[in-house]
């Protein structure tokens, strides 16, 4: 996938409607930074930047998606300062930030374990070999280590899991080497549909235990024991009522990707339909579960 990012400088008031429309239009990230260059991740719903002069960066899967939207954003009123579209090289950013480290203890039996690296010599251990490629999801990021660690203490064992925005395919993979029976795996990115076959294959799942593929084919309804979301909180929101419809009922519920101050808006998305609640957090970040009613 060719990457590429919109920049422009757009007045504080402007971030939160530009943001959304930028989503709207496609982005797959949105990022605000002030004048000193310092970035804030996916402000508080409902806020602002203080900063008096934005620059906003939104990054699409291609160069055409990006131009769309850089036009879009020259016919609004006010038009944002200096619009520009500039294409991202691919480059395996993952495993370069992976050299030279083991494998994780995420807790209980089961390790991650990079593909050039041999597993530990423990005991009764569940070891997920993996080469994350270009798709996101090693283990090392706090949001990922915290899905592993749970799922580690609540094995899945023979139940059917959804791993919305999968990838590397790391949790899938992991619940299936955890126990269970199926999984599917989804994602924005053709590369990650890619990386989660790979890795599977690397990890001995049979092509009958796992399926892979974009986000744009629908997930099927009631079909799913686990559901497994770990993207950012403003997705989760959004899908709130999606993956409500993909789990049955009884079905658990893990949230990722969202800051601990946003964990408050996104269970109230999933309230209706889940009870939900924080199960961890970690450098800030937060884990929310939840069981479907």
């Amino acid at each position: 996938m060719s990457l590429a990012e919109l920049q422009c400088q757009i007045a504080p008031e402007q971030a939160e409607p530009l943001e959304d429309a930028l989503f709207e239009l496609g982005a797959v990230s949105v990022e605000l930074h002030d004048g000193a260059d310092e970035p804030l991740f996916e402000p508080p719903i409902g806020t602002h930047p203080l900063w008096s002069s934005v620059c906003l960066k939104a990054v699409f899967a291609d160069a055409t998606q990006a131009e769309l939207a850089a036009a879009s954003l020259e016919r609004h009123q006010p038009a944002p300062e200096s619009i520009s579209v500039v294409a991202i090289e691919d480059q395996d950013w993952v495993r370069a930030g992976l050299d030279g480290l083991g494998a994780i203890h995420c807790g209980g039996p089961l390790w991650i374990v990079p593909s050039w690296e041999s597993p530990p010599d423990v005991e009764d251990g569940v070891f997920v070999h993996l080469d994350p490629g270009l798709a996101f999801g090693t283990g090392n990021h706090p949001t990922t280590a915290m899905c592993l660690k749970s799922l580690a203490a609540n094995p899945p064992r023979d139940q059917e899991v959804l791993d919305y925005g999968c990838g590397s395919g790391i949790l899938a993979i992991a619940a299936l080497k955890l126990g269970a029976r199926h999984a599917v795996g989804t994602d924005i990115d053709r590369q990650a549909v890619q990386a989660t076959y790979s890795n599977a294959a690397a990890n001995d799942i049979s092509e009958d235990q796992i399926e892979a593929g974009l986000t744009d084919h629908p997930v099927p309804d009631a079909g799913f024991d686990l559901v497994i979301a770990n993207i950012l909180a403003k997705p989760l929101i959004d899908l709130a009522p999606e993956l409500a419809c993909a789990a049955r009922p009884g079905a658990r519920l893990l949230l990722a990707g969202l800051l601990e101050r946003q964990a408050d808006e996104v269970m109230a998305a999933y309230a209706d339909a889940f009870d939900i609640g924080i199960e961890d957090t970690r450098e800030g970040w937060a884990l929310l579960s939840g069981r479907r009613r």
